[in-house]
């Protein structure tokens, strides 16, 4: 049986959250790090965006599609306040962006073993 689209997407999207955690941490370990510039990720919307999101065949009759691939940009935020250190991290930010993360990841496994339970609950008959 061939992979399920929602899966590759809950695996892109848990990469993708999997390197804005990596991001939100270097933020906060460079909080007091003179002349350190925020750096974020790219939206998640932008990343679906430049990629296609395709049916996968799964009979050899059916048309062939490409295979989704998507990259992650990373770059420092804009228009930041500047301390007078010329840090631009704000702690408050980043904090907000950790919980956001969390939460997303929460969200994206759930919908992932529901969907899991789902497909497991029809193969069986």
């Amino acid at each position: 049986m061939q992979p399920v689209n929602l899966f590759d997407l809950a695996t892109q999207q848990a990469k993708w959250l999997s390197v804005r955690q990596t991001t939100v941490a270097s933020n906060v370990a460079n909080i007091n790090t003179p002349g350190y510039k925020a750096l974020e990720v790219e939206p998640f919307e932008n990343v679906l965006n430049g990629s296609r999101v395709a049916l996968k065949s799964t009979n050899p009759n059916h048309l062939q599609f490409g295979a989704t691939n998507a990259s992650f940009a990373v770059g420092s935020t804009e228009d930041p306040a500047v301390l007078p250190s010329e840090n631009t991290v704000k702690m408050e930010d980043e904090l907000a962006n950790a919980g956001e993360v969390r939460r997303s990841f929460e969200l994206n496994t759930a919908i992932v073993k529901a969907f899991h339970r789902m497909l497991m609950n029809t193969s069986r008959g």
